[in-house]
């Protein structure tokens, strides 16, 4: 055979194995002389000399034996030495691999990026194993899932409530409200209009809503709202567990016991379970227990009105029980938006069952009126403030926690540590029944004495913690919880927040706009001196009258029409003069009065409208509760801290929740410790002394709104902060025409004011609460802002010389208590700055036990409250008279056009 046609041998494939035989194989072939390739003997081979076609020749052959993969025509290189032949490429058979892959991925036989890319074989593999491995998982976890137990999920476990010190409070919730029923005692309208309000393809479906599942994995996985199963099938199953938490793996397994339970339960029986498990709220979980909650009977006596009701709570009975939800949500779970929600809930289901053919529309045309269920019932171990106590910790919980909801609580095991303190609890309950021994009698007197209300809220400065509250005589009987807001002004009490606005902001400057920067302001001294005349005229900061929308006038009443004359804002607030303060919020401007009381720690809906003069005076309406935190607020140096309940949460002996105390700065220390001297006076020499703790110093101040409608003290001492309530209200919440009614006699009184009893209980309060506790004394305050004059208050020029006030004693009530005047100072001894008891006035000016002459003298005489207070000739005292002199009369007031009183 001729030489040019014989092949050589081709390596099997690469490495240095191949390049190896490729070598051997050429050693004794000559190349064709155009080839240019030396062919060596099998003489050569043995020579001490490298051969031309070594292994170096051997390597470049075997890589470049891939360059004819495929095949094609051309010339090609043989191996080690070998020849080519012209339109012979080396195809699929000319280059086998010398070992087979299982998986030949990265391919062999492709280059560049075909080599990365699978074959369809490949890719169909791995898709079959895929499923095969889920297929695997799937069975394996249907198999070792088990279906729901009803009766398991009925033994929830109590909820614990402790004292601060960690000792029981009550154990309630859990099994208390809950009761299995037969699928036949299930009325046919509830599983009908279930049916037709949350899954329509109940009866037929597979139980799974595929789109539900991936929306609900979807929001998980991306932090998303969390979202239950939409079928009755999976909140059959999501509602049986006792483990609420939102997870992945919980997902999963509720998937596979979905279809278990599809599978190996009949629909009657998921339905039953079903709604045997919902939670309805009030307590109340399965049909039975929400029949008997709501309406007074069993689930069997449901009519399909009252049934579509039903059904419309388990769309979340926090926003469609008519009852309202406010510890859940105070602004969309209230009773009004809730009674509308529900309304149009339960007439959508009722319209809805007609048009799937499960209620007939003669039927449907019975049901017009809305069933509207019973007013919650409490239980009765919550009997007492103990209701209330819980009811207040549970909201706190529930507005801090967003991933517990109402019903995972309801099922119980939870263990809820709370800040209130059982001896303050107590000391605040027994002065509210003294109180109401003592005092009120509805019987004797009907027209005065019903629906007296009180309620009371404690909190220490240093944490927030609420340490006590009164939320009324019984929890079970007097649903609404006192401490929280119930819609009574807070009068007086307000004009801390206005004092404190002057310094912070500074008063306006007439002269420029209304907007206006630091710059342009000027800073409020206490001592400042502002008109405190009766019905004065209030203007607006650059000294145009103010007018409401009918162009009316705002004349700003002082209580018993008494004229004050031109006076200190220190002693204003002593004596509780309205027109003072109402022109100076208007100097400031209302709204930097109500970002002072928001930093302080009331809240937006707590708030009147800010855009009238009236606001300054008190119109607004917090909670108890938040203005003892607010005043928390001047006790604690400027330093806010947020009113809170419950300290730690533990659920099966882990603990899922801690409160962390958050400070914030609302003002500045000189500002808050100036405003507690302020208040200090009203205690030791004013409106307050009622509530004087001998050897404690206290700061507060009192309040009484227009007509007597409410009445408030609020006070504190370095250590606990308390506020107390008081007014007339119906208890009967149905009675929409109820409103707050006047306490002129209430009590026996001839007037209610600030001073009377809710000093008394604060006072009866905070001596056994401060039982046992270190006196501390309140920071000295600091010189603050400068000396200026509003309201009409001429600035004296020069500086007159005057004497000091005598410190006079004056109190809202008929009768102030005894004491004795301190000594005069020196007629001729001049006013200075910082002279808090100092006072420019014309005349003098007599409050309580002394009077004063128009030079500024004490007159002598015995100390009864002025009857006949004249401001222009002075006050009638029993035992002297003082020309020029202002008698201090009772501590409520109201403007002309219906602001409160002082």
């Amino acid at each position: 055979m001729s030489e040019h046609r014989r092949k050589p041998p081709q390596p099997q494939g690469g490495g240095r194995a191949a390049a190896r035989r490729a070598a051997q194989q050429s050693s004794g072939r000559r190349a064709a002389p155009s080839r240019g390739v030396t062919s060596e003997s099998h003489s050569g081979s043995h020579s001490g000399g490298a051969p031309q076609g070594g292994r170096a020749e051997a390597r470049r052959a075997a890589q470049r034996g891939g360059a004819g993969r495929g095949g094609g025509g051309g010339r090609r290189r043989g191996g080690g030495g070998g020849h080519e032949e012209p339109g012979r490429g080396r195809g699929r058979n000319a280059r086998r691999p010398a070992k087979k892959r299982f998986i030949d991925y990265p391919r062999a036989e492709k280059d560049g990026l075909w080599r990365w890319l699978p074959s369809w074989k490949l890719v169909t593999g791995l898709c079959i194993a895929f499923l095969g491995v889920l297929m695997g998982i799937g069975t394996i976890a249907y198999a070792m899932v088990g279906k729901p137990n009803v009766n398991e999920a009925a033994e929830a476990q109590n909820n614990v409530y402790l004292w601060d010190d960690g000792s029981q409070m009550i154990a309630t919730g859990g099994v208390a409200n809950r009761q299995i029923i037969d699928y036949e005692q299930i009325p046919e309208a509830m599983r009908n209009a279930v049916i037709s309000a949350e899954n329509k393809s109940f009866e037929h479906d597979s139980g799974i809503d595929p789109m539900g599942i991936a929306r609900a994995l979807f929001n998980m996985a991306t932090g998303g709202e969390t979202q239950g199963g939409s079928t009755i099938t999976q909140q059959y199953v999501k509602n049986s567990r006792l483990s609420q938490e939102q997870t992945l793996s919980r997902k999963f397994q509720e998937l596979f016991i979905t279809l278990k339970v599809n599978n190996d339960m009949k629909k009657s029986e998921i339905i039953a379970g079903y709604l045997n498990v919902a939670y309805y709220g009030r307590g109340a979980s399965g049909i039975q227990a929400a029949a008997r909650t709501y309406y007074g009977k069993d689930a069997v006596e449901l009519n399909p009105s009252e049934c579509a009701f039903m059904a419309s709570l388990l769309k979340g009975p926090s926003y469609y029980d008519p009852a309202g939800a406010p510890e859940v949500d105070p602004k969309r779970a209230t009773k009004e938006l809730n009674t509308q929600r529900v309304r149009k809930r339960w007439k959508w289901i009722l319209n809805e069952e007609v048009k799937d053919g499960r209620l007939s529309k003669s039927e449907r045309a019975k049901y017009t009126k809305f069933p509207m269920p019973k007013s919650p019932r409490k239980d009765a171990q919550l009997g007492g403030q103990t209701g209330y106590l819980v009811e207040l910790a549970r909201k706190n919980f529930l507005n801090n926690n967003p991933d517990v909801k109402p019903e995972m609580l309801a099922r119980g095991g939870y263990e809820i540590r709370t800040t209130f303190n059982r001896k303050k609890v107590n000391e605040l309950e027994a002065a509210v029944k003294k109180v109401y021994k003592n005092k009120i009698d509805a019987k004797a007197r009907p027209e005065t004495d019903t629906h007296v209300q009180f309620g009371g809220g404690s909190v220490d400065p240093k944490t927030g913690a609420i340490v006590a509250i009164y939320g009324g005589e019984d929890a079970t009987k007097h649903f609404t919880n006192n401490a929280d807001p119930t819609g009574a002004q807070v009068g007086s009490t307000f004009k801390p927040f206005v004092l404190a606005a002057a310094m912070e902001y500074g008063r306006r400057n007439p002269a420029l706009g209304p907007d206006q920067g630091p710059s342009d302001r000027t800073k409020v001294s206490p001592l400042s001196i502002y008109n405190g005349d009766d019905l004065l005229r209030i203007k607006k900061y650059n000294g145009e009258i103010w007018k409401d929308e009918n162009g009316d006038e705002w004349r700003q009443a002082n209580d018993g029409h008494e004229s004050k004359g031109d006076i200190t804002l220190r002693e204003a607030m002593r004596v509780s003069a309205n027109s003072p303060y109402v022109q100076l919020g208007m100097d400031v401007g209302t709204d930097k009065v109500k970002n002072v009381a928001l930093a302080a720690g009331l809240k937006e809906d707590g708030l009147a409208d800010a855009s009238v003069p009236s606001f300054s005076i008190g119109t607004s309406s917090p909670s108890a509760i938040r203005m003892a935190g607010a005043y928390a607020t001047f006790a604690a140096s400027g330093q806010q801290r947020e009113p809170y309940s419950v300290s730690e949460v533990k659920h099966g002996g882990k603990t899922i929740y801690r409160h962390e105390v958050t400070t914030k700065r609302a003002f500045d220390p000189l500002i808050a410790d100036n405003v507690t001297d302020v208040l200090k006076n009203v205690v030791d020499k004013g409106t307050g002394t009622p509530a004087q703790l001998p050897g404690r110093q206290v700061a507060g101040k009192t309040g009484t709104t227009d007509d007597n409608k409410s009445a408030w003290f609020v006070g504190y001492t370095p250590q606990l902060s308390t506020a107390i309530s008081m007014y007339r209200l119906d208890d009967d919440e149905k009675n929409k025409d109820r409103k707050f009614e006047k306490m002129y006699g209430t009590g026996g009184e001839k007037t209610i004011h600030g001073a009377s009893f809710p000093a008394q209980i604060w006072h009866d309060y905070m001596a056994g609460a401060l039982e046992g506790n270190p006196v501390l004394a309140f920071p000295q305050p600091e010189p603050i802002g400068d000396t200026v004059y509003g309201g009409g208050a001429q600035s004296p020029t020069p500086t007159p010389t005057e004497t000091e006030d005598p410190s006079p004693t004056a109190s809202e009530t008929e009768e102030p208590p005894e004491t004795t005047p301190p000594a005069s100072p020196d007629p001729t001894e001049t006013c200075g700055r910082w002279d808090w008891d100092c006072q420019h006035n014309n005349g003098g000016t007599s409050d309580g036990a002394t009077g004063g002459d128009a030079n500024g003298g004490n007159a002598t005489g015995g100390g009864g409250p002025s009857t006949t207070p004249n401001p222009s000739n002075g006050g009638n005292w029993n035992g002297g008279n003082g020309n020029g002199g202002n008698g201090n009369g009772a501590n409520s007031t109201g403007a002309v056009f219906g602001g409160p009183a002082g």
